[in-house]
């Protein structure tokens, strides 16, 4: 059975930080699910680029599909004002703790560790990244993680800097996910690495 994983797309998105993991993943046969949050499939990221999402994620929670043991991963875009919709989602903020506390992955990118994952405590002791200048949306409970690294992984949590290091994130986020060395087998596929 091929592991699961969701990314969550809010209005204000950064494109190749969701698009980049969803190819990336699906090349390596895991199974992406695009979750929109909001009331329209369309989401539009922060460059004006459409995103048709393949759910919402009001329909995941309808269904009974928004919990962990659905998913093995979820993916979580930068871009503004994307992360601060995603942080103003109570359904999302829910989702993402309980997937931290199942020890789900969790990987985060841009703005979105500071601005969607710090104000929910899962950057408390936590060794992370995040875009240059995010940092100061992070308090002193989680600073003492903050490392300059492209993608930095601490156990379940996978973060990184920005669209630059998109394709790593997602090769990173793949090895976690599959092993053997699978994301650098698609970075060489994709002229990544």
């Amino acid at each position: 059975m091929p592991k699961k994983a969701i990314v969550l797309l809010a209005e204000g998105f950064e494109e190749v930080e969701a698009i980049t993991p969803i190819d990336y993943l699906r090349r390596a046969g895991i199974d992406v699910t695009s979750a929109a949050i909001g009331e329209k499939l369309t989401v539009k990221g922060s460059h004006n680029i459409e995103i048709s999402a393949d759910t919402r994620l009001k329909n995941l929670l309808e269904e009974g599909n928004l919990k962990s043991s659905v998913w093995d991963l979820v993916v979580v875009p930068g871009g503004l004002p994307g992360s601060d919709n995603l942080a103003a989602s109570k359904e999302t903020g829910s989702f993402l703790k309980e997937m931290a506390s199942e020890g789900k992955l969790v990987a985060a990118i841009c703005s979105a560790p500071a601005r969607v994952l710090f104000p929910l405590g899962l950057l408390d002791g936590k060794k992370f990244t995040c875009h240059p200048g995010q940092e100061a949306n992070i308090g002193p409970s989680a600073m003492a993680g903050w490392k300059e690294d492209r993608v930095v992984v601490d156990g379940s949590l996978i973060t990184s800097r920005g669209p630059g290091t998109a394709a790593e994130f997602a090769c990173a986020i793949i090895d976690r996910l599959l092993g053997d060395n699978q994301g650098k087998i698609i970075a060489g596929k994709t002229l990544t690495a």
